[in-house]
């Protein structure tokens, strides 16, 4: 059941990856962030975690509804150019993600034991994430993308350590859940500004205040 819902997250991954519009970044988001979810309530059933269930309660509720309808809610109010203005086309950026889940996977056979399969996919998928989410922050222009991408780190960071110790602290998750949310209405306020000063949400075009 595991392996099934961590394929999922891998799924979900590669279809960020292909994206070119908003709309469907922030759905594959949310869909990667539903696997997650489902995973991290599998942990909490095989350990008998009531702390896990309720980070995973947590995850749901901010990360499948909150910040994807907070996304896209600010998108709508600035109406923000549906293209995510690609560096790499659609074929590139997925020859990179299959790129990275193979080095995610070579990584994870050398430091876990032959004998836990289950593991070393967890830990792909983890890697895979956070190679992903470091990709969208650095070849997609908007800046509502580069959001999301920080988001998709901190997916990969939280299966990691799901995969390892069962998850973090319970309040080491709140704390970080509070802060993701933060950070998110934090940054969606700068996009708000930058798209009121400049017109626009590329961020790739800032490279013209250079000197």
């Amino acid at each position: 059941m595991g392996t099934i819902i961590v394929l999922g997250i891998i799924i979900a991954t590669y279809l960020m990856v292909v994206a070119k519009r908003v709309t469907a970044l922030v759905r594959s988001f949310a869909i990667q962030s539903f696997f997650l979810f489902l995973y991290t309530l599998v942990i909490a059933r095989r350990e008998g975690n009531v702390e896990l269930y309720i980070v995973s309660g947590l995850l749901f509720f901010f990360k499948v509804i909150l910040i994807p309808h907070f996304i896209n809610r600010i998108a709508r109010k600035i109406k923000v150019n549906e293209n995510l203005g690609l560096f790499l086309n659609v074929q590139l950026s997925l020859f990179f993600a299959l790129v990275c889940t193979y080095a995610s996977w070579a990584f994870s056979r050398m430091v876990v034991p032959a004998q836990d399969p289950t593991m070393a996919i967890a830990l792909t998928a983890a890697f895979t994430v956070i190679l992903v989410g470091m990709f969208l922050m650095i070849f997609r222009m908007k800046a509502l993308s580069q959001t999301v991408g920080l988001l998709v780190m901190e997916n990969g960071v939280f299966l990691v350590a799901s995969s390892i110790a069962g998850g973090m602290p319970f309040f080491v998750e709140l704390a970080i859940f509070l802060d993701i949310l933060l950070s998110v209405i934090i940054l969606n306020i700068f996009v708000y500004r930058i798209n009121k000063m400049f017109t626009h949400v590329d961020a790739a075009k800032l490279n013209k205040l250079k000197g």
